[in-house]
């Protein structure tokens, strides 16, 4: 593995998955794999759950870790090239990851979509740059249209959940927000379950269709009680308009989840990425419940950036 960015970057989901659950059990198992390797930890957004299990991560397998709140602490960084940098930004993207380059042997960044152009966005306008001008393995610790080490944790955790031998529903389902989300998350989930090879049904309001190439067979069902029927594993995510991007159609149906609508599920699991906007997103009595497991989730965030490091680590040598 050179690269992770998504999914396609595995050659094979269910043995990555066995490697996390390794990791799982025995965290310390390695400390030294990552000796005298340093990783950057460049962060241009917000982040709580992503910056400590990357760090704790590296930390386990005995990498030095820089970290880089870029959004705060560095220079504005340009993104177009060919532009006179006459106005508010001081460095270019190519010159600060030629620099990254000089000091880290593995970048992970974080960026989120701009949510005001969608060819921007759907072209990946940051990462892409690292992709591009990186000279050592890129992780995406979040990006425009993906967030595949959250992605990769909720497959770990589904695979802890469910010991049948059919396959499991999952459903992922819209649920309010008070802004324009973007589609990473959702996007990214859909991905990894069509790898994971569940039952996947996408349920949100009409107006709020993910990206097709995304989506591709999935069903997607505008009716959140028709897709809750039997499930097994609920995600619950926001997301705004692609095909209007970024804006907020409005919807006159209750899509908050509550306990009331788990009943017609097959005693189904409730998962979220974190942060939750309670009773907005998902109501306290779903969030407190046994049905949640959310921060099992939140710990093996810790498990599936360990074990991409890893296998990072084992092409470097």
């Amino acid at each position: 593995m050179k690269n992770f960015t998504s999914v396609e970057n595995l050659n094979d989901l269910q043995s990555m998955i066995k490697k996390a659950l390794e990791i799982k059990a025995n965290p310390l198992a390695k400390p030294n794999k990552g000796n005298g390797k340093t990783i950057g930890l460049v962060f241009l957004n917000s982040s709580l759950r992503t910056r400590l299990s990357s760090q704790i991560a590296a930390q386990n397998l005995g990498l030095n870790v820089l970290m880089l709140n870029a959004a705060q602490e560095a220079w504005n960084l340009e993104y177009n090239d060919g532009v006179v940098m006459d106005g508010g930004t001081v460095e270019h993207i190519k010159d600060a990851i030629e620099v990254l380059n000089q000091y880290c042997d593995i970048i992970a960044v974080r960026c989120f979509a701009g949510m005001k152009s969608k060819e921007d966005d759907t072209t990946e306008i940051i990462l892409s740059q690292f992709e591009k001008h990186a000279k050592v393995p890129v992780v995406s610790l979040e990006s425009a249209t993906r967030h595949p080490l959250q992605s990769f944790a909720d497959c770990i955790t589904i695979t802890e959940n469910w010991k049948q031998e059919k396959k499991p529903k999952v459903v992922l389902t819209w649920a309010p927000h008070v802004k324009p989300i973007a589609h990473a998350v959702a996007n990214s989930f859909t991905e990894w379950m069509q790898a994971l090879d569940v039952d996947l049904v996408i349920a949100n309001p009409e107006g709020y269709d993910l990206d097709p190439n995304f989506v591709k067979d999935t069903p997607v069902v505008h009716n959140q009680d028709e897709a809750l029927k039997g499930a097994d594993f609920i995600y619950v995510k926001n997301w705004s308009s692609f095909d209007d991007y970024a804006t907020m159609p409005e919807v006159k149906e209750d899509w908050l989840l509550s306990l009331e609508k788990l009943k017609t599920t097959n005693d189904a699991k409730v998962m979220h990425c974190l942060p939750v906007r309670r009773n907005l997103e998902l109501s306290d009595e779903v969030m407190d419940s046994e049905h949640a497991i959310i921060y099992q989730q939140a710990k093996n965030r810790i498990f599936s950036a360990q074990s991409v490091f890893s296998e990072i680590l084992n092409a470097l040598k």
